[in-house]
């Protein structure tokens, strides 16, 4: 590398995973810089909700109170005092609006109606109380790396990075720029949302971007000579399924839509790529201070998570096609979604609440994602365990005491049961694991 500052990690996209991976590392006591393309956040339309594990991994960080109040002010809009109680959001499979929440096995576990534009408000409110520098405008260019760093260049000057991580999208510069095979499946569809004002029935799912198109698709489906007044937002997707062999090159890894690409079918990308973000970050610090053989757990974590979300959007796309052999097929999984267990596993699988990661251990709560719960103190105190998790880095939650590492930190409780859970939320171990506390903390803390 030149002679250039170097900077810990420096992080292209300042999106939502962006600006999460950022936080993530500057909690842990890294300082990234963030570099966006775009001068202004882009106001399209984005995701209209954040997911259930991406909204534990929010909470984790302090964001709870955050993320309520705002979903309170959109219900209020949506459903002012006195219309009755709202329901918990269960989503949908393909446009299957059958998803009970209070049918799963952990109803509170679900996801917040918090647009992503509010949520990317709220993360650079955080950044910015964090210290967390964000340069706008600025591209990549190029960048080369070798066993010491990264040296980037850019629209505004060369950079120098121990590490550097792609948070750009699904049109990724830094994912084209480092090489990493990207394979998948080509788009057969071509789908349309748009904010449109119109002087008829409402419009249909899937209208065209263009205002003429539009207009043309209303007309043909509500059978009315229907005309748009006026259109004031609109984006095109498609069903191209894509997803990097591997999450690192070296000293660049990739996160979010620069790792992989779906249609928004089920609304999981957003969710899908903060949880990228929690699991890459407190292990990309680890790297910065020297312990980088934790990075090769990303990719084998991760990346499970995201092909099993490829499959079932797929699957959600060959269920809308418009044949009649389809719309009875719709019909069948239908009737299965409404079934408990039916509903149960497809709920767990679009809110990511059934993650569990292979970590090696035959106890069925390690590698799972914990979730939130009151925990009784020694001295007595109650406090929620997400509360305790704010400041990052590793819980030993026991009634018992023992030597840990720095980075983890003793929750003593009045009993049992124990368990040790690492800075993304995921159980390392339990009382009734399979493998020995020293194992599972040599492994993710030493």
């Amino acid at each position: 590398m030149s002679d250039l500052v170097v900077h810990d990690v420096v992080i292209v996209g300042a999106g939502p995973v962006g600006l999460f991976l950022a936080i993530e590392l500057a909690t842990a006591g890294v300082k990234p810089l963030a570099l966006e393309r775009l001068v202004e956040p882009d106001r399209g339309i984005k995701a209209a909700a954040i997911g259930a594990v991406a909204v534990e991994a929010l909470e984790r960080r302090g964001f709870a109170q955050t993320l309520e109040a705002e979903q309170a002010k959109l219900l209020a809009k949506a459903a002012p005092a006195g219309s009755g109680p709202v329901r918990k959001p269960g989503g949908h499979f393909s446009a299957l609006f059958v998803i009970d929440q209070d049918l799963q096995r952990d109803p509170d576990r679900h996801s917040r109606m918090v647009p992503q534009e509010v949520l990317e408000r709220i993360l650079t409110a955080r950044a910015g109380e964090l210290g967390i520098e964000i340069r706008r405008g600025v591209t990549v260019e190029d960048f080369k790396q070798d066993d010491d760093g990264v040296t980037v260049r850019t629209s505004t000057g060369p950079l120098n990075a121990r590490y550097l991580v792609g948070c750009d999208g699904g049109r990724s510069s830094v994912r084209k720029l480092a090489g990493f095979e990207f394979p998948g499946t080509e788009p057969t569809i071509t789908g349309y949302q748009a904010v449109i004002e119109f002087d008829g029935p409402p419009p249909d799912r899937r209208a065209p971007v263009t205002q003429a198109e539009v207009e043309a698709s209303i007309q043909r489906v509500s059978g009315t000579d229907v005309r748009i007044l006026s259109m004031s937002k609109a984006t095109r997707w498609s069903d191209n399924a894509r997803q990097a062999t591997t999450y690192r090159k070296g000293r660049v890894l990739l996160a979010g839509d620069a790792a992989h690409v779906h249609s928004p079918l089920g609304g999981q990308g957003l969710n899908l790529g903060l949880v990228d973000a929690a699991n890459l970050g407190w292990k990309l610090a680890a790297a910065v201070n020297g312990r980088d053989h934790l990075l090769d757990s990303y990719t084998a974590e991760r990346h499970p998570v995201g092909a099993r979300v490829l499959e079932n959007t797929r699957a959600q796309v060959a269920l809308m096609r418009p044949d009649p052999l389809t719309s009875a097929l719709r019909t069948v999984v239908s009737d299965l979604i409404t079934l408990p267990d039916g509903n149960r596993h497809i709920g767990e699988m679009l809110s990511g609440v059934g993650i569990r990661h292979d970590l090696g251990d035959d106890d069925p709560l390690v590698g799972t994602l914990v979730k939130d719960q009151l925990l009784t103190l020694a001295d007595g105190d109650e406090e929620r365990l997400y509360a305790l998790a704010e400041k990052g880095g590793g819980l030993f939650v026991s009634p018992s005491e023992r030597p840990l590492p720095p980075t983890v930190r003793h929750v003593g409780t009045k009993e049992g049961p124990s368990m040790l859970v690492r800075p993304d939320g995921c159980v390392a171990w339990t009382e009734s694991s399979s493998k020995p506390l020293e194992e599972a903390l040599t492994r993710w803390f030493s």
